[in-house]
C-alpha cells in the first residue's frame, strides 16, 4: 500500500462525523489498497466522545486504518494532513436567525482557515458545516498560501436530494437521473436546475410534464429538506449529510464522464454566468480526475432559472457583506 492519505475531521464526535468516520476508515471513500490515518478535531469538551468514537472504530478492525490521533485544537489537528472535512460548526438555535448563525460561525472558520497553513501542499478542503458556503469563504481567505481552487463547499446533498424527487415524481430508480445541477448557495434559495437534467438520457421536462410542479413544489421541497428532516426527527440530517460528503470527495477524485456534471460550490472566477468573484458558488462542474475541475460552460438557463440564479447570489453576496471584516 502507499503511504497513508491524513484526514482531518472537525467536529468529529458529532452526528455527521459519527456516520462519516467509519466509511472513510473502511476504505470505501480511498479505495481498498489506500492506508488512511485519520485526525479527529472537536473542541475540549467533546474530547470524551471523541475517544469513543475512536475506539469503535478500532474495534471494526479496518484493514485499510492506519491509525487514529486525537486533538482539541485544529493548529495540531491540520498538522500534514491531505484533507480537511470541516464539518464542525455552530448549530442554529430557537428563534436564531440565518445571519446570526453566520457571524457566532464565523471566527471558528478564520481560526480554522489559519490553521490550514499546517496542512500538507496539496490539502483538499471540504467544508460541510454551515452556513458552508460563506464559512468556507472565510476559511479560504484566510489560508491565502493554499490555492483558492483546493476549497470547495458541499451541495451534493441538495443534488442528490433532488434527485431522489425526480426519480420519485417519475417512478424511476435514482440512478437514471442525471445532469442535474445545484446553483448558489446552500439554503433555502438554491436552485435545483431540473431544466438541463435527465432521466434515462431524455430531458426531465419531457418525462414530466407537470410544470407547476417542477417548478413549485419541486424546488420548494429541496431547497425545505433539512428544516423537514428536523421537524420529523428533531435532529439535523447527519447520515445523508456524511453519504453526501463521500459523494462529493469521490467525485473530485474520479474523472467526470463525457457530457455528465455533478454539483460544488466552488470559488467564482467572476466570468463564468456572471457570478462576481469572490463567491463560493454551487455551479455544475466537472473533474478532470487528477485533482483538478473546471467549471461546466455553456449550460442553457430559461429567465426562470436566471431569476433563481440571481436570488441566490444576491444571499451570498449579502452573507459576504456580513463577514467582510473576516476577510483577510
Amino acid at each position: 500500500m502507499s503511504s497513508p492519505i491524513h484526514v482531518a475531521v472537525t467536529g468529529a464526535a458529532g452526528q455527521i462525523g459519527y456516520s462519516l468516520l467509519f466509511r472513510i476508515a473502511s476504505g470505501e471513500v480511498f479505495g481498498p489498497k489506500q492506508k488512511v490515518r485519520l485526525h479527529l478535531v472537536e473542541l475540549p469538551v467533546a474530547i470524551k466522545g471523541a475517544e469513543g468514537t475512536a475506539m469503535e472504530i478500532d474495534d471494526c478492525g479496518f484493514s485499510t486504518l492506519d491509525g487514529i490521533d486525537i486533538y482539541d485544537n485544529p493548529e495540531q489537528g491540520f498538522s500534514g494532513i491531505n484533507y480537511a472535512l470541516l464539518v464542525g460548526s455552530k448549530p442554529r438555535g430557537p428563534g436564531m436567525e440565518r445571519n446570526d448563525l453566520i457571524r457566532d460561525n464565523g471566527p471558528i472558520f478564520v481560526g480554522q482557515g489559519k490553521a490550514l497553513a499546517k496542512a500538507a501542499s496539496d490539502v483538499r478542503v471540504v467544508v460541510v458545516g454551515n452556513p458552508c458556503n460563506t464559512n468556507c469563504l472565510i476559511a479560504m481567505n484566510n489560508c491565502r498560501d493554499i490555492p483558492a481552487a483546493q476549497f470547495s463547499a458541499m451541495t451534493m446533498l441538495d443534488e442528490n436530494r433532488a434527485r431522489a424527487q425526480i426519480a420519485a415524481k417519475a417512478e424511476v430508480g435514482v440512478g437514471e437521473v442525471g445532469r442535474l445541477a445545484i446553483w448558489g448557495n446552500h439554503s433555502s434559495t438554491m436552485f435545483p436546475d431540473y431544466e438541463n437534467a435527465t432521466i434515462n438520457g431524455k430531458s426531465v421536462t419531457e418525462v414530466i410534464s407537470d410544470q407547476d410542479w417542477l417548478q413549485g413544489e419541486f424546488i420548494s421541497t429541496v431547497q425545505k429538506r433539512g428544516a423537514a428532516i428536523i421537524a420529523a426527527r428533531g435532529k439535523s440530517s447527519a447520515a445523508s449529510a456524511a453519504n453526501a460528503c463521500i459523494d462529493h470527495i469521490k467525485r473530485f477524485r474520479e474523472k467526470t464522464p463525457e457530457g455528465s456534471w455533478f454539483s460544488a460550490a466552488v470559488p467564482s472566477d467572476g466570468k463564468s454566468y456572471d457570478i462576481p468573484s469572490g463567491l463560493i458558488f454551487s455551479y455544475p462542474v466537472r473533474s478532470n480526475g487528477d485533482g483538478s475541475y473546471e467549471i461546466v460552460e455553456g449550460v442553457k438557463l430559461s429567465d426562470f432559472a436566471r431569476t433563481k440564479i440571481k436570488s441566490t447570489t444576491e444571499e451570498l453576496l449579502s452573507e459576504r457583506e456580513i463577514v467582510k471584516e473576516l476577510l483577510c
